[in-house]
């Protein structure tokens, strides 16, 4: 009596083929690696083209960046910055000059009292650094335009409104005081509390411990809150415009807001503006950016 079966004997000399492994359920379909690719490439024009356009429309002359403002120029011509240097008003020297003397001030205030008051939030109870730490979120989630108006009037109250340092005050109280505190604060819960506590035992005060073990330490942070708050005071246009007022002086950004004339506009000499404007922010980068990526590495793991 014979028995059948459903499979086919193998033929001898030859191996069954290999089962087929079943693909990772975290493949992704070609397409939908061509979409990212696209939507990739999309968003990196889209914050390259207005650099590009700076860089080739400021050695273009104004018929060429007229005719065809994405084209390269041909020929290139450096009128533009020597224009924009030569100009009777001094817009780019002394824009450039007010520009960079509110920055330095207001960072060189801003990062003691930040890293300060971290240091001290650290040591205290939680509940009270929550409630400090909450109150200073209310720096960096309400609108600058709707505390400007209460901020110029106690500069005029001071009689500090048209003043350089009434500037540099409404940047220290404003919400970049708010950042520091926040970033050094999230980098010093990385900081073994042993390292305080031996500075301590040895006799050190709490001064000496922020100046000469908190500090150094804190390194990192401090080129990333310098970076970050350099270019937004930088680029700020309200606060300089409302608290100097155009008769006084004027920033860079203000300065780039006077060249736009109401009924025509010299566009080569703006680009040329534009261009030097943007020299000095970006060489402070390149000067800090070994400690920018170190503190944004460290910091991604806290």
């Amino acid at each position: 009596m014979s028995t059948s079966t459903s499979q086919r004997p193998v033929a001898r000399g030859r191996t069954a083929p290999p089962p087929a492994v079943p693909a990772p359920r975290g493949s992704r379909r070609p397409w939908a690696t061509r979409g990212h690719l696209a939507a990739a490439a999309l968003l990196t024009l889209a914050f390259v083209s207005p650099v590009y356009l700076t860089l080739v429309n400021a050695f273009k002359t104004q018929d060429q960046i007229v005719r065809d403002p994405a084209a390269p120029p041909a020929p290139p011509t450096t009128h533009n910055l020597t224009d924009a240097l030569a100009r009777p008003d001094r817009i780019v020297q002394i824009g450039l000059t007010n520009s960079a003397v509110t920055v330095a001030v207001s960072v060189l205030l801003i990062i003691p009292l930040g890293s300060a008051l971290s240091f001290w939030l650290s040591r205290r109870q939680a509940r009270l650094r929550r409630i400090v730490l909450a109150a200073f979120a209310a720096g960096l989630m309400i609108p600058p335009a709707v505390v400007l108006l209460p901020t110029i009037r106690i500069l005029a109250f001071l009689h500090l409104d048209h003043t350089y340092p009434g500037l540099v005050l409404a940047n220290v109280g404003g919400g970049y005081l708010s950042f520091a505190v926040f970033v050094y604060s999230g980098f010093l819960r990385s900081i073994p509390s042993e390292i305080v506590e031996a500075a301590t035992v040895d006799g050190a005060g709490s001064l000496r411990i922020w100046r000469t073990v908190v500090m150094p330490l804190l390194r990192p942070a401090t080129a990333t809150v310098t970076i970050f708050l350099s270019l937004w005071i930088w680029n700020d246009f309200m606060n300089p415009q409302f608290i100097l007022g155009p008769l006084h002086g004027q920033t860079i950004t203000t300065g780039l807001y006077l060249s736009v004339g109401q009924f025509s506009t010299d566009y080569a000499q703006l680009f040329g503006v534009m261009l030097l404007a943007a020299v000095l922010p970006v060489a402070g980068y390149l000067a800090l950016q070994k400690q920018f990526i170190a503190g944004l590495t460290s910091g991604a793991t806290k």
